[in-house]
């Protein structure tokens, strides 16, 4: 989930930045649907918050302990879902995906120089110390070429995936934008009826799966409880839903 300052003040955009945002949102959306690894989308907003955020997506928590190299491609490839939609839906690409390109660049440097996935590196690792005072880097100048170009490589494979997706479902992808554009404010269940479920299918739940049973569960106990039944004592979790009295 993106960081939002407080809603006290509210930017106003014009018509034509609130529509390159929703095709933004959308794009990173319906990235996120078609890419097996990647968190799929919970909540779209184009309500600008401030001057920091003229969009906001929400994605399921990812909980994993430990992330493979198709798990962080998949997740380059959503990071990169707005701008490649500005550019396919568009026709120009503005700055609203400088954010996401700080996320892919840092992402795609830890797998190279940190995590040991690519093979011209080799089995090496060099986490940045920001603690450290360090005036150079502790490998030679070769190595820090190998590394610039392994990234920038990384990268436009995922940029080329990406705008496949954008190209394959560009329909979709519009759809998503112009509703955004009507209700501010898209949901899990707005996506579905626009792309269908989640073509993926795990022998173990995902993230995804358990969340929303998690929240369909709570939707049938919300409406099994009769009305005028007391509250069980032991308190109540901030997790838990609220139920408003009628």
């Amino acid at each position: 989930m993106i960081k939002l300052p407080s809603t006290k003040f509210l930017t106003v955009i014009s018509k034509l930045e609130r529509r390159t945002v929703a095709y933004h949102e959308s794009g990173h959306a319906v990235t996120g649907w078609f890419l097996e690894h990647a968190e799929p989308l919970l909540k779209v907003t184009i309500v600008p918050r401030g001057t920091a955020a003229l969009g906001f997506a929400q994605y399921v928590p990812n909980e994993n302990l430990l992330m493979t190299k198709e798990q962080l491609f998949d997740m380059t490839c959503m990071t990169l879902g707005g701008r490649a939609a500005e550019q396919v839906l568009i026709g120009r690409i503005s700055t609203g995906a400088q954010n996401d390109l700080e996320k892919v660049t840092k992402m795609t440097y830890a797998q190279v120089a940190v995590y040991g996935f690519s093979d011209k590196v080799g089995l090496l690792s060099f986490p940045q110390r920001e603690d450290s005072f360090e005036m150079s880097k502790p490998y030679s100048s070769k190595t820090a070429a190998i590394i610039d170009n392994e990234v920038r490589e990384w990268v436009g494979k995922a940029y080329e995936r990406t705008i496949q997706l954008m190209e394959e479902h560009k329909e979709q992808v519009a759809t998503i934008a112009e509703l955004l554009l009507e209700k501010e404010v898209l949901h899990q269940e707005d996506l579905v009826r626009v792309l269908g479920e989640r073509p993926f299918k795990s022998a173990e739940p995902t993230n995804y799966d358990r969340f929303i049973q998690g929240f369909q569960e709570d939707e049938e106990k919300i409406i099994e409880k009769p009305v005028n039944e007391p509250e069980e004592s032991g308190g109540s979790s901030s997790l838990d839903p609220l139920v408003v009295p009628t």
